[in-house]
């Protein structure tokens, strides 16, 4: 087999008012190198390192093996023995979608030992079958930003343009919070006034991207569907949320459980909507971190090594 890399995108899913429907892929990596054990009684060697490397099961239950594993059950094949060097950047359980980084990856690692059997689109619709949702997989495979369409039993995928003076601002806290838990949360009904709401906001957020317009923007990232329930399991939400107003954000988003701000509109102050929402977490004694990450455009890819 020919060694190689599979790199895939950390995401930003939901947008405001794009709840499982929308999400867009940042510069931020996860790497898995794909080799052949050298002991030939061995038929899996997992290895992880770097951030949170050691959460990582180096068992058959990796996700990014389980991931290989349904790859070969869907195709008729037998698993081949294989070693995995994973490389991490993306932190866990942080709303930046690691999970889908070791679905996308493992789905086209085993693709790529196969010999390609399968195309992008059905590489694609078996990533959303394993997360249950397209908008953390298909960005984290397509790069870019990313809506998804059910169409009977497949989703159509529009990418959508994303202004480079929009920059995404992320602050990751130091605690973890399960999508089970951010999903508990949420009502099992809605009012029709909350579905008319984020629909035509939706709308909106679509016409402030193709038009760069960063007062509808603002406007258009509110959501009744998942923020306002999800915001008390975020400890200083509405703090978080004033202090990224005030430093510049057009607004404050909630990515699957995490707040991640919109940036200003010229770039400039996003590092200080950064600053502003790691020093809000510090005072209410949480520790956190910000990033200001560029759209990844390219998506998941594969690099040979030899």
């Amino acid at each position: 087999m020919v060694s190689f890399t599979v790199s895939v995108p950390a995401t930003t899913a939901n947008i405001g008012p794009g709840f499982d429907c929308l999400g867009a892929a940042l510069g931020l990596y996860n790497h898995v190198t794909v080799t052949d054990p050298t002991d030939p009684e061995v038929d899996l060697l997992i290895e992880a390192r770097g951030r949170d490397g050691e959460k990582i099961s180096t068992d058959k239950d990796n996700l990014l093996y389980q991931a290989i594993a349904y790859f070969y059950q869907q195709t008729g094949q037998a698993v081949p023995p294989l070693k995995l060097e994973i490389d991490l950047e993306i932190p866990l359980a942080r709303g930046l979608g690691s999970s889908a980084t070791a679905i996308v990856g493992g789905l086209l690692a085993a693709n790529q030992a196969a010999g390609n059997p399968c195309t992008e689109e059905e590489i694609l619709q078996m990533a959303i079958a394993m997360e249950g949702h397209p908008d953390n997989v298909a960005p984290a495979l397509l790069g870019g930003c990313q809506l998804a369409v059910k169409n009977g039993d497949h989703w159509q995928l529009v990418a959508l343009d994303w202004p480079s003076q929009f920059v995404p601002v992320l602050a990751i806290p130091n605690f973890e919070l399960s999508t089970e838990a951010a999903r508990a949360v949420l009502p099992h009904q809605y009012d029709r006034s909350a579905a008319i709401f984020n629909a035509s906001h939706l709308a909106l957020l679509v016409q402030a991207f193709n038009q760069s317009r960063g007062d509808w923007l603002a406007l258009a990232l509110q959501d009744q569907i998942h923020q306002p329930y999800r915001q008390s399991l975020i400890p200083a939400y509405d703090q978080l949320h004033q202090a990224a107003l005030a430093a510049g954000a057009y607004n404050l988003v909630i990515s699957r459980c995490r707040p991640h701000p919109i940036g200003d509109r010229d770039a400039v102050r996003a590092p200080q909507v950064a600053s502003a929402l790691v020093e809000t977490w510090h005072h209410a004694g949480i520790e956190a971190e910000s990033h200001c990450l560029p759209i990844d455009t390219k998506g998941a890819i594969i690099t040979k090594l030899r």
